[in-house]
């Protein structure tokens, strides 16, 4: 899909220099909730006279800043006759940098001004293609209420990027039991078994502190997340036991013990109590492929 996504960027970037007005001279319907894919209604073949964006709703969290990160969920259109072109909701979401090198002239016009949140339409003739492209703008950190920690735990300082540094506390014994502290609530979607969930991460040895896992250290490429899905093994047991319920949007702190991490492996880790702090970005349930690229009813 990362490949669908590059392609579709690509032929953004390179199409001709000209503006996009703000409201695209077609008819198109939008519905679905935010997280899922959308629907989109229109009669085709659909007619683009010139290229637009429409914004379906806002988005309330942070403004896009020039230069740095934003992470999209894209649903594209053939125009002419419903079939799919593209879908993030497949697997996982696109991480870009906010410019236009990443993104595209006409992309990166359309998100100028935008928040977090805000899902958005995008028609724009591309050659004989009318594309018809959704794009919902997701966070790129952990963001809501700030949740005060149990006694006994690791601290977590953050970075004017959001990046956490895990101080763990000297002198205690780590739990022998796991544990899930939020640090900050979210307020999307609970997290459900079996849905692709999309974190950015920092693991850290109780035992010295030191940093064995994260994802902080790579901002401008699609190192920067991770997506797994959840309850089905492709994680240590603790982060699928950890992450499930918590709320889209939330940070989280999970403790590991042995048993639920490398226990019984020969993995170095395979003694160590492991610290993970978490943000999750996104959940969702993958689209099927072979629906995603059939052609509209």
């Amino acid at each position: 899909m990362l490949v669908l996504v590059t392609a579709l960027v690509l032929a953004l970037a390179g199409c001709g220099a000209h503006g996009s007005s703000s409201v695209p001279q077609a008819s198109v319907e939008v519905t679905g909730d935010a997280g899922q894919e959308p629907a989109l209604r229109y009669d085709k073949p659909l007619t683009i006279t010139e290229p637009g964006v429409r914004m379906v709703w806002p988005g309330t969290g942070t403004a896009l800043a020039e230069g740095g990160p934003v992470m999209l969920n894209l649903y594209a259109q053939d125009g002419r006759d419903g079939s799919v072109l593209q879908t993030t909701f497949v697997d996982a979401p696109a991480w870009h940098t906010m410019s236009v090198a990443s993104l595209g002239d006409h992309l990166h016009a359309a998100l100028q001004g935008q928040r977090v949140g805000a899902r958005l339409l995008y028609l724009e003739q591309q050659g004989e293609v009318p594309l018809v492209l959704v794009i919902d703008i997701l966070p790129t950190r952990a963001s809501g209420d700030a949740v005060q920690p149990a006694s006994g735990l690791p601290t977590v300082t953050l970075g004017a990027d959001g990046a956490p540094t895990v101080t763990v506390p000297p002198g205690i014994d780590p739990p022998s039991d796991l544990v899930v502290q939020p640090l900050v609530r979210g307020t999307g979607p609970q997290v459900e078994t079996g849905e692709v969930v999309t974190v950015r991460f920092t693991g850290v040895l109780w035992s010295d502190g030191s940093v064995f896992d994260t994802t902080w250290d790579n901002p401008d490429g699609p190192e920067a997340v991770q997506s797994v899905m959840v309850g089905i093994g492709q994680v240590v047991d603790g982060l699928d036991q950890g992450l499930v319920e918590q709320t889209v949007g939330s940070q989280v702190m999970i403790v590991v013990p042995p048993s639920l991490g490398y226990g019984g492996t020969s993995d170095p880790r395979a003694d160590q109590t492991l610290v993970y702090v978490v943000d999750i970005l996104d959940a969702h349930f993958q689209v099927n492929d072979e629906a995603a690229t059939e052609g509209a009813p």
